[in-house]
């Protein structure tokens, strides 16, 4: 629809220019006028203001002045009415737009809330579309937002993240995840604090750029802080130290093309659906599937890596599993992820 107008619109001004470059031209050759009593003759008489002439007209400046005049008519009118109808039409859409994603926003529930769209937002965005997570995106810039609402229809919340309107309006008090993408450490703090009261049961994923930061989100109320410069300052040092490892563990795969993953997480309730706490090896994964259980979450929290066979998988726990692509691919099938 915008392309169409635009094309409407330019095929408008483009019009327009040729009937100034004519009546210009008409005049100058016609009547032997200067460049700028001709371009002078030629607004007065397409605007049709009634301005005298600069000179009495002959007969064939007369001809040539009424076809101008008639030919001006249609092309202007033309023009304003095409150019009315993109400015009322951009409304209209835009007010169409912002209500279907109002309420798109209101019909979520236990989405996850991301405020930035900048490098880490878009990278946290990707993921949570790999794994066909709902999400809202909070974003201060609005032509970013138009731009990649139109390429990928994302759902956009134009504002201020630190506002609670902003939040509320990108649906924080249902939301089950926030990550907190901003590039300003004191920002994603203030979030922080206002998600967490408006939210109490809010996960809340933030990012910080200084040391000293972490633990100020810590106590705001953030559950997890990541540093991406340190991350990355540990990763090309491991690459150093330990390059076999860190290169074997950067080709598992958690998310992303089907036939690629490697890596899979399962709660509790879809490893015993029938809800009976049992023992590690009584659920007999690797035979039913081919993958091996890694680690182990308890329900207060704890990891064990490679946890033994008698550890009895406990009600909200959850198992990581590891296997090919094709075994995490009978894992989903079995346990019906």
């Amino acid at each position: 629809m915008k392309r169409i107008f635009r094309s409407r619109i330019t095929g408008a001004i483009a019009l327009l220019l040729l009937v100034f470059l004519a009546g210009s031209m008409g005049f100058k050759w016609l009547s032997g006028y200067s460049w700028i009593d001709a371009i002078y003759m030629t607004i007065i008489t397409v605007t049709t203001v009634g301005f005298k002439e600069v000179q009495p007209l002959s007969t064939a400046d007369k001809i040539f002045t009424s076809i101008l005049i008639i030919t001006s008519i249609f092309i202007v009118g033309y023009a304003i009415k095409v150019i009315t109808e993109y400015v009322l039409s951009k409304n209209e859409i835009g007010n169409f737009k912002r209500k279907k994603v109002k309420e798109k926003i209101d019909s979520l529930r236990q989405h996850v809330v991301v405020c930035g769209y900048g490098r880490n937002g878009k990278q946290a965005v990707q993921k949570l579309q790999d794994y066909k997570k709902d999400f809202v995106i909070i974003e201060m810039d609005e032509d970013l937002a138009d731009r990649s609402d139109d390429d990928n229809d994302l759902l956009f919340v134009v504002g201020n993240a630190i506002e609670d309107d902003v939040l509320k309006e990108a649906g924080i008090e249902r939301a089950d995840s926030l990550i907190c993408a901003l590039p300003s450490d004191a920002d994603n703090l203030f979030i922080v604090l206002s998600a967490r009261q408006i939210n109490p049961k809010l996960k809340i994923i933030s990012r910080a750029t200084e040391d000293t930061s972490f633990q100020k989100l810590k106590l705001a109320g953030a559950d997890n802080v990541i540093l991406p410069d340190k991350i990355g300052g540990d990763h090309m040092a491991n690459l150093v130290v330990t390059p076999d490892l860190v290169e074997f563990l950067d080709n598992l795969s958690v998310s992303g093309v089907q036939d690629s993953i490697n890596v899979e997480q399962i709660p509790f309730e879809k490893m015993c659906p029938h809800g009976k706490e049992m023992a590690i090896q009584d659920l007999d994964v690797r035979k039913k599937t081919g993958c091996s259980i890694i680690g182990y979450k308890s329900p207060d929290g704890n990891y064990i890596v490679n946890p033994e066979p008698s550890l009895i998988v406990r009600k909200d726990s959850k198992l990581i599993l590891i296997g090919r692509p094709n075994q995490i691919k009978n894992l989903k099938m079995q346990y019906n992820v």
